[in-house]
């Protein structure tokens, strides 16, 4: 026998409220184990690296810290974007593999839980810029995550608010900033993701709502546990299924990109048409967590001029094809095309300030 639990009515009998509990406790306990092991093992020892490396931090790729394959100029074209591909791929391994596993998590717990969201759009605003704060991941890595969000009934709002938060509001990643940049430059980046945090009801405009059904089984322990994980490995293989192809195709878009226009390419004397150029580059490119502070500060000591040194730490990690790409399939294109649109925005804007400043 199974209750079928809808929305947040969990009109259930004694037993299956039980089995009920069971069922949310090995999702929450999935969620926490995997966070826990990604945190700790991985991502915020490798951001503490990041940071006690100060000036000398480094990067071995024009989209990536770390380069599987060699790249160099003389390489033909299409040798250079398939080797910048695979160097990318290698880089986001650990960070895309926690946000299937996490965001696979994600999708089991939500639908159980009674209440997903809070009928103010700035409180599911706030909710999701306190979600991902600390979740550690790149605007790349957390779009499965934000799919998984979405899909299982969190608000639009709350969505996006942690897809936003997570690689702009990083504490790790702001002390960064303030340690390698002019305190204009730090400000500047702080202030970004606070306008599109604001901006974020506008963005994401009007969504329908995603419909969740839960299977609650009333008989023993074991079966709701084992039926838990059994969703679980279904929602990781689904997960996998719709967001690995677009990866790929992305670290190939971004690979074309940043094969065909080289850092190289900026201009030495600061135009307005330089600054629009420059933020639409840096919110197309996908690039790995703090792999914005590092190309804007090597840029920096190479001369590049500091309005398109901030230009691109502003737009260079709060988006990417890739999310673009999750965004528009999982929410709306139009949505997809704002946030976009603001980055980019933004990125100008902050570029023009820096100018006048």
């Amino acid at each position: 026998m199974a209750s079928t639990v809808a929305g947040t009515s969990l009109a259930v009998s004694s037993s299956e409220r039980t089995n009920f509990r069971i069922q949310v406790s090995v999702a929450l306990i999935l969620a926490l184990g995997i966070a826990s092991f990604f945190w700790l093992d991985s991502r915020y020892p490798a951001l503490l690296k990041k940071l006690h490396s100060g000036t000398a931090i480094k990067a071995s790729g024009v989209l990536s810290f770390d380069a599987k394959l060699p790249v160099a100029p003389q390489m033909p074209l299409p040798t250079r974007i398939e080797r910048t591909t695979i160097n990318w791929m290698w880089t986001n391994r650990i960070g895309m593999t926690f946000s299937l596993f996490f965001g696979a998590a994600v999708l089991t717990l939500l639908p159980l839980l009674p209440s997903r969201r809070f009928r103010s759009a700035a409180a599911n605003t706030a909710l999701g810029a306190i979600t991902g704060v600390p979740l550690g991941v790149c605007a790349n890595c957390v779009a499965p995550i934000g799919q998984s969000l979405y899909e299982g009934g969190a608000s639009s709002t709350t969505v996006l608010a942690t897809m936003i938060s997570s690689p702009m509001l990083n504490l790790v990643v702001l002390t960064m900033v303030f340690a390698l940049f002019p305190p204009e430059v730090a400000l500047v980046r702080v202030a970004v993701p606070i306008l599109l945090l604001v901006s974020v009801p506008w963005l994401v405009g009007e969504t329908k709502p995603v419909e969740l059904q839960c299977q609650v089984p009333s008989v023993g322990w074991l079966v709701p546990a084992a039926g838990t994980v059994k969703q679980y490995l279904k929602n990781l293989a689904r997960l996998a299924a719709t967001t690995i192809p677009l990866m790929i195709l992305a670290a190939l878009l971004g690979a074309i990109v940043a094969e065909l226009i080289p850092s190289q390419a900026i201009p030495t004397h600061v135009s307005f048409l330089g600054i629009v150029l420059v933020a639409v580059a840096g919110a197309f490119l996908p690039v790995p967590m703090a792999f914005d502070v590092a190309a804007a500060f090597i840029l920096m000591t190479r001369g590049v001029p500091l309005p398109y040194v901030a230009t691109l730490l502003c737009t260079l990690g709060a988006f990417s094809v890739y999310p673009m790409l999750i965004v528009g399939r999982t929410m709306s294109w139009r949505t997809s095309a704002r946030v976009f649109a603001a980055v980019v925005t933004l990125g100008i804007l902050s570029g023009v300030a820096i100018t006048l400043l």
